[in-house]
């Protein structure tokens, strides 16, 4: 049987929902989904606007990555969650594009959903290979 670790890092706030930071089973590590909340201060408010909480919940994404000994390229495959689908997709798009090299872009999948944890605008999470 596959060992499962499930990763509750110290240092990063818990889970708004009852859940793992992470959980890794045969070299793939599965991130839970991210927002725009600030990890030094998880109850401050969101940043304002798409691209703000885009790079902000990409950021958190790259913290938790590291927390685990991992970067960006070690990410596969992305699924992007989005409250304003049409007013947002494509500035989303650009601030999305900042953090993955052309080489290095992962899949993804984005759809449109009616709402998200926090009023948050957008939802991101990934799985990555070790």
């Amino acid at each position: 049987m596959t060992s499962i670790l499930r990763h509750n890092l110290p240092g990063m706030p818990p889970s708004v929902s009852p859940s793992s930071h992470a959980v890794e089973a045969d070299g793939l590590v599965f991130l839970t989904g991210q927002f725009g909340r600030d990890l030094h201060d998880p109850e401050a408010p969101l940043p304002d606007g798409i691209a703000a909480q885009t790079r902000r919940t990409l950021q958190n994404m790259r913290s938790v990555l590291a927390d685990l000994g991992l970067d960006m390229r070690n990410v596969v495959s992305v699924r992007v969650f989005l409250t304003e689908f049409k007013r947002d997709y494509g500035e989303m798009n650009q601030a999305y594009a900042e953090f993955f090299e052309v080489d290095h872009r992962p899949t993804r999948t984005c759809v449109g959903v009616t709402q998200l944890v926090r009023d948050a605008l957008v939802e991101i999470d990934c799985i990555a290979k070790r």
